[in-house]
């Protein structure tokens, strides 16, 4: 029996305990104001949404500090453990061999504190919680520490081995390596390009809702103050309808404009030298702040996307295709840059590229007419199967027959829909990338390195087949897995798809095949 003795267990900071008693602290102060405003007589109606607050922070104090009470983590020579659990203990333990990303958070409340989320992952998405090690929080000295200890020359080689990409939010100190090449900064201009969206809309009945109950639990009537400030009778209707729409629209503007500053503030997209490889990096953030390295020999390609409300305004979102990432996440570790004009993002990727001649210069060929008749056949069924369901509703007496003018107005707007997809279609191939292009709502141009192609599939439905259509996906390990030039001329695509991915489909063609 070995006679050393056993790697210790090792608790979290309990200073997570005194930031959640300010948490607290701060979320009562609006129900004892309300409290104190209302001469210590509050009607139980009226504070429920302050109670609420006030319950959901005493709930989560309480669950911090049982959790700070019950949770264990070591560092042995072969493995990352953590303990954890009231009513199910958990133990979890992660090989140090199998290490794939070693993540560091710094939300606000944690740099107040000096603390830090330390999240040591094996390479699963963020849908694999359970395979991850969370120790929430530690001091940002001990955090720091332990990434060194646990990046040693092994892991990196692991990683490296692995194609995985390291979506790190962490803390930016003085142990980030200098950039190489800087090619984007923060731009205060960019926030036009970022708050003309309906998120705008939807973030401002949220303030309006939140408001509405914070006045009333005060007593006051915002409702009756916004009657009397103007005869709404003699406006009438359409301009009363008008004014809440702009309303609404300028008070989701402030927000959205109060969200870019916060979250995009000091941003900078630089090439930094990495452990195997080059990486592209992205800081940023006011409150948190966020780093996000990507290996540069893990990109597979990169993505314009332009949503279809945006696009008047010219601007684009731009991502990279890459092994590693999730691309599900709220913080969008794909993303290079913020929304930002197509001139801007174009620029940057061929800063990014060169010398080497970037894929969106290439000339897009165009789809066959087939096409935009598929998409106008199938935008005037879907009118036809509308007007039919409401056809059988009427005549059972559910609906009434006024509401056929739906189908007569969808109709045009769907043969318009069509005409939109069928004009964002489009293909190329340079010789490094596979280049394609589609979308409605979002219009969408991907350009693949070729070497990273594993599977082409090409397939044709019936209506594909009668019309002389096919399409052609590529399919990758990185970014969203497949990539597809849709509604491509049958004649063509064949050899499309052997230069696309040369040397797959060689084994199952005949000479002459893909000339």
């Amino acid at each position: 029996m070995n006679g050393a003795s056993p790697t210790p267990w090792h608790r979290l900071s309990g200073r997570v305990i005194w930031v959640d008693l300010i948490v607290v602290v701060v979320t009562q102060l609006p129900l004892l104001l309300a409290i104190w405003i209302m001469n210590s007589s509050p009607e139980a109606g009226q504070l429920w949404p302050l109670i609420a607050l006030a319950g959901f922070g005493l709930l989560g104090a309480f669950m911090d500090a049982i959790r700070w009470l019950v949770t264990r983590y070591r560092v042995t020579p072969a493995y990352v453990e953590l303990k954890t659990g009231v009513v199910f203990r958990r133990h979890r333990s992660i090989q140090r061999d199998r290490i794939r990303s070693i993540d560091i958070e710094a939300k606000l409340r944690h740099r107040l504190a000096g603390l830090r989320v330390i999240t040591i992952g094996a390479g699963q998405q963020a849908s694999a919680n359970e395979a991850a090690i969370s120790l929430d929080a530690l001091p940002a000295a001990d955090a720091r520490a332990l990434r060194k200890r646990l990046l040693t020359a092994e892991v990196r080689q692991a990683i490296a081995e692995a194609g995985q990409t390291s979506d790190q939010v962490q803390e930016l100190d003085d142990d980030q390596p200098a950039p190489l090449q800087v090619f984007a900064r923060f731009r205060s201009g960019w926030v036009l390009y970022n708050i003309f969206n309906i998120w705008a809309f939807v973030l401002a009945l949220g303030l309006v809702s939140g408001g509405w109950w914070l006045l009333s639990s005060l007593n006051i009537d915002l409702a009756g103050w916004i009657v009397q400030i103007m005869d709404w009778e003699a406006i009438g209707w359409v301009a009363t309808t008008g004014i809440a729409i702009l309303a609404v629209g300028i008070l989701g503007v402030i927000g959205m404009t109060i969200s870019y500053f916060t979250e995009y503030w000091k941003f900078e997209l630089a090439r930094v030298r990495g452990p195997e490889s080059t990486e592209l990096r992205t800081t940023q953030g006011l409150f948190t702040t966020r780093e996000v390295n990507r290996d540069e020999s893990r990109v597979r390609g990169y993505q314009l996307s332009q949503p279809l409300l945006w696009r008047w305004l010219g601007v684009t979102d731009a991502h990279v295709i890459t092994t590693g990432l999730n691309l599900w996440s709220m913080n969008q570790p794909a993303a290079i840059l913020p929304r930002v004009p197509l001139r801007v993002a174009r620029e940057v990727i061929d800063a990014i590229l060169a010398p080497n001649r970037s894929p969106f210069d290439a000339k897009l060929t165009k789809h066959p007419r087939a096409a935009l008749r598929r998409r106008l056949w199938w935008a005037t069924l879907c009118a036809l199967v509308l007007a039919a369901v409401l056809a059988v509703l009427a005549v059972e007496g559910i609906l009434g027959w006024h509401l056929l003018w739906i189908p007569v107005v969808f109709w045009p707007l769907a043969l318009t829909g069509a005409v939109i997809a069928y004009r964002a279609l489009g293909h190329a191939m340079t010789e490094r990338y596979l280049v394609v292009r589609s979308g409605l709502m979002n219009r969408a141009t991907y350009a693949l390195d070729r070497s990273a192609v594993s599977t082409i599939v090409i397939k044709e439905s019936l209506f594909q087949r009668r019309l002389g259509l096919q399409t052609v996906a590529a399919m990758s390990a990185a970014g969203y897995g497949i990539y597809e030039a849709a509604d491509m001329d049958a004649n063509h695509s064949l050899a499309f798809a052997t230069q696309a991915a040369p040397g797959i489909l060689d084994e199952f063609l005949d000479e002459g095949d893909a000339a």
